[in-house]
């Protein structure tokens, strides 16, 4: 726990308190908002906590060690801050929050308590769990490279550098109508062979979910038009005439790394690397071992 300030000491030494908590949400788009679990509206650090937002907390607790401390933030839908669609959308995943002991009498001695990031969301009747991971949490999942055949970049990013943005790998298009929950018909791709743009990102310019992306997880051509499906569901409804730029995708392979892109001596992954029964094998009578690659 941090170390409170002085006055914030003195205050809780008293026989009478008046203390609430703070949360402070910031989303990995930069969004920043506030709630307490105060009954009025509180400025605190810079920062407007609102109190309708019926957030309430489990225990937590601070353990020895490398232990990973959770605890759960448990709030109604009700701010117009914090919509279903939007947690649908994903824009609350890995928010950092920020929790905060408050003297509602002076809102300017407070502490904070612990800082943690929002790992996995319920939702059910309106309300919504958000579990909080704690700092130490970062230190028990995996990091660094895997070894694997398939590439670990990002297609166009820093360590692919591959130029996504030029004529052949981007497109634009309209929404002619929905089919079924994940999947849309468009105009304005016919040019592009059908695959192209799997595993590839969409990115809304009109309509209810401008500035929002998607994953690309179909691409086909029918008499109707092109069909796009979607990896989830849209949680705000798409509309006929809604925009979007659309960017090319790649499997991850080196084959498609060579032949769509020609960016073969960027690939970030290991397609000599052997299956189990040549790492497992033996030297056997007639085998090849002039050390060439295993894998052609």
């Amino acid at each position: 726990m941090s170390a409170y300030p002085q006055a914030l000491t003195n205050h809780l030494e008293g026989e009478v308190t008046t203390v609430c908590h703070c949360w402070r949400l910031t989303r990995q788009d930069g969004v920043v908002s506030g709630f307490t679990d105060h009954d009025r509206a509180l400025t605190v650090d810079g920062t407007l906590f609102e109190p309708e937002s019926g957030f309430s907390a489990t225990e937590a607790r601070n353990t020895l060690g490398l232990a990973v401390d959770t605890v759960d933030v448990e709030g109604a839908l009700s701010s117009n801050r914090i919509r279903d669609e939007d947690i649908s959308a994903g824009l609350y995943d890995s928010a950092k929050v920020e929790t905060f002991l408050v003297n509602w009498r002076k809102p300017e001695d407070f502490a904070l308590l612990r800082v943690a990031t929002i790992g996995r969301i319920t939702r059910s009747d309106q309300r919504f769990v958000a579990e909080l991971e704690g700092l130490t949490y970062s230190l028990d999942q995996p990091s660094g490279r895997y070894v694997v055949r398939a590439c670990d970049a990002e297609l166009g990013d820093g360590r692919c550098g591959f130029l996504l943005e030029q004529s052949g790998y981007v497109g634009a298009g309209v929404v002619l109508s929905c089919e079924g929950s994940d999947a849309i018909i468009v105009s304005g791709l016919d040019a592009f062979d059908p695959g192209w743009f799997l595993h590839g990102t969409l990115n809304w310019t009109a309509g209810v979910r401008a500035g929002r992306a998607e994953r690309i997880i179909g691409h086909r051509k029918e008499a109707r038009g092109v069909v796009l499906t979607l990896r989830h569901s849209p949680p705000a409804p798409v509309d006929e005439g809604d925009a979007f730029s659309i960017k090319a995708g790649c499997d991850k392979t080196f084959g498609t790394c060579k032949s769509k892109f020609s960016n073969a001596v960027n690939f970030r992954g290991f397609p000599h690397l052997p299956g189990n029964d040549a790492a497992y094998g033996y030297v056997v009578e007639g085998g090849q071992f002039d050390g060439g690659p295993i894998v052609p």
